[in-house]
């Protein structure tokens, strides 16, 4: 079995967080859920990791190249999954556990320094917590860990992988 080039399976990822993203707008448009900032959070790791994708997919770089995407790929995907584990963690919580409701983001990012917005989104606060639809029990931030997670595992083949010339 012949292993698609560098470009076709970058060019996948890009389609794949495309997906991702159309599925995040159409529960928000059409099924009318709010995103939260930790789901807007994982909104923009979503759209950073496509966005190195497509540019692998254009670049199409050879064997050093392949590596240091791949790498890009694997930590912006990490960092998505690591705010989408924070958010289940916070589903979890007993609901005296569970931080108060904040401000909204757009509130946040006018009135506070970058670096306080992150820290502050972070921490998450009431509606990070709530469960707002379910597939197959498990709810939003899961799948997108299970995407984030399968992001990471094409980005390590693509370091792995055995490259061909072409």
């Amino acid at each position: 079995m012949t292993i698609p080039s560098s470009r076709i399976i970058f060019g996948l990822l890009f389609f794949g967080c495309s997906f991702l993203m159309a599925a995040a707008l159409f529960m928000e448009h059409q099924m009318n859920l709010e995103p939260c900032p930790l789901c807007i959070l994982q909104r923009i790791m979503v759209m950073m990791t496509g966005i190195i994708a497509l540019i692998a997919a254009i670049h199409h770089p050879r064997h050093a190249g392949i590596k240091v995407y791949g790498g890009l790929v694997i930590v912006s995907a990490a960092i998505g999954g690591g705010v989408s584990s924070r958010q289940l963690w916070l589903q979890t919580l007993p609901a005296d556990k569970v931080p108060a409701c904040g401000a909204s983001l757009d509130y946040m990012l006018e009135v506070f320094p970058l670096a306080d917005v992150l820290a502050m989104v972070l921490v998450g606060d009431g509606t990070c917590s709530e469960i707002a639809w379910t597939f197959l029990g498990v709810s939003i931030p899961g799948w997108t860990l299970v995407g984030f997670v399968g992001l990471i595992a094409i980005g390590v083949f693509q370091i792995i992988r055995p490259l061909r010339q072409s």
